[in-house]
C-alpha cells in the first residue's frame, strides 16, 4: 500500500502520515519528488484498510500494490533512483561502462588493466577477487590477497571499485575496498546474503539468476532494499537456454520490461551473456539502444593467456573501440557516456 500526499503538501503532513504507520506496526519508506510526497506501507498489510490514512490531512490518495515486490516497484518510487558514485550518476542520461578483468590474478595483470581503462576514460574498474566457479578444480581466485591488489588500484588511479561477495561473513572485508558490491548469478537468492548487503552502507549490483525470471530477480532486489540499503543497480547477464552457441542467452527484453516494472538502473553484461569476446560490441551497442543504464565490460590486457574466462575478455584496444562505438549510440538515444 503506498499513500501519495497532496502536490506540495507540508512536512508536518507527511510525518503525520510516517507517525500513522508506525502506529499500526508498519514501516514506513518515504520517497520524495519534485513535487509529491509518496509513502510506502512496509508490511504485511492485508488486513489495512485505505481510510486509516485517506481521512489524514494532506493525503491525496491511497493506492494498493499488487505486485509482489514493493520498494523496487515504481509505485512506491515512481522517479528513477540515481546512484552518484566517483564522478559517474549510474541511473541518469549517462551511461555507465564498468570494465576490467575477469579475475585478479598479479599485481603486473591488473595494473595494467587499470591503467588501460583509465586512459580509455573509465571510472570504474570490475575484477574478481572471489570466484565462483562451477568446477572445484578451477582458478577461484586471489581472496584477500585479490582484495589488497584492488584496493592498490583504487589509490594509484582513482577508480571506483566493483568486485563481488560470495557469503554474509565476507560483506565486512569486501566493502572495505569495494565501491560496489556485486553478488553473482549463483547467489542471486542467497538470501543470507542479501540481507547482509542490505545492511552495509554500500551500493550493490545484482546479477540475475541463470535461470531466473524477471520478477525473482526484483524479488531479491527486495530483500536488499527492505532490510535498508536503497543503493541496488541490476544486471542483466544472460539467461540459460537450449541456444549452445552462446554461453547464455542475452535477455535484452528484460532491459526496457525491468524499465518499466522498476526504479532501479539496469546495467547489461555482454560478456557472460555471449561468452565470445568477438560478439561483445554488437551486444553492447543492442544493449545501450535498448535502454540500459550501462554496461559490466571485461576486458584483459592479454586475454590469450587469461587464466579464467580468456575466451570472453576483449584487449584494451577492443575496449577502445567499443568506446567510440557506444558513444555514437548513446548520442543517438540522447544520452552520453
Amino acid at each position: 500500500m503506498i499513500v501519495i500526499m497532496r502536490s506540495h503538501a507540508p512536512q508536518e503532513q507527511v510525518q503525520a502520515v510516517i507517525d500513522r504507520v508506525h502506529e499500526l506496526g508498519f514501516r514506513p519508506h518515504v520517497s520524495t519528488g519534485e513535487e509529491r510526497t509518496v509513502i510506502g506501507i512496509i508490511g504485511d498489510e492485508r488486513h489495512l484498510q485505505e481510510d486509516a490514512f485517506e481521512i489524514i490531512e494532506g493525503v491525496e490518495r491511497v493506492v494498493r500494490v499488487l505486485k509482489p515486490f514493493k520498494i523496487a516497484s515504481r509505485d512506491f518510487h515512481p522517479e528513477n533512483t540515481v546512484i552518484p558514485i566517483n564522478g559517474c550518476r549510474i541511473g541518469s542520461k549517462q551511461v555507465i561502462l564498468m570494465a576490467g578483468p575477469c579475475s585478479v590474478e598479479s599485481r603486473d595483470q591488473v595494473f595494467e588493466a587499470a591503467e588501460a581503462f583509465k586512459e580509455a576514460g573509465g571510472h570504474i574498474f570490475r575484477a574478481g577477487a572471489f570466484k565462483p566457479r562451477t568446477s572445484p578444480y578451477s582458478f577461484r581466485g586471489l581472496g584477500e590477497q585479490g582484495l589488497c591488489l584492488l584496493a592498490e588500484v583504487k589509490s594509484a588511479f582513482g577508480l571506483a571499485i566493483v568486485t563481488e561477495v560470495m557469503a554474509p561473513e565476507q560483506v565486512p572485508m569486501v566493502a572495505g575496498v569495494a565501491d560496489i558490491l556485486q553478488i553473482g548469478t549463483r547467489n542471486m537468492q542467497n538470501y543470507n546474503l542479501l540481507d547482509a548487503v542490505g545492511r552495509i552502507d554500500k551500493p550493490v549490483l545484482l546479477k540475475r539468476g541463470m535461470m531466473s525470471t524477471m520478477e525473482e530477480l526484483l524479488m531479491s532486489a527486495e530483500y536488499i532494499l527492505s532490510s535498508g540499503n536503497e543503493r541496488v543497480m541490476l544486471c542483466e547477464r544472460g539467461i540459460r537456454t537450449f541456444e549452445t552457441y552462446t554461453r547464455n542467452t542475452l535477455d535484452l527484453s528484460a532491459v526496457p520490461v525491468l524499465k518499466e516494472l522498476t526504479h532501479l538502473p539496469i546495467l547489461v553484461d555482454p560478456s557472460h551473456a555471449c561468452g565470445k569476446a568477438a560478439w561483445i560490441n554488437a551486444l553492447s551497442r543492442a544493449a545501450i539502444a535498448s535502454g540500459a543504464d550501462g554496461l559490466l565490460v571485461e576486458m584483459h590486457p592479454h586475454p590469450e593467456v587469461a587464466i579464467s574466462d580468456g575466451a570472453q575478455q576483449i584487449s584494451p584496444q577492443a575496449f577502445r573501440e567499443l568506446m567510440a562505438d557506444l558513444e555514437r549510440v548513446a548520442e543517438a538515444v540522447d544520452r552520453s557516456l
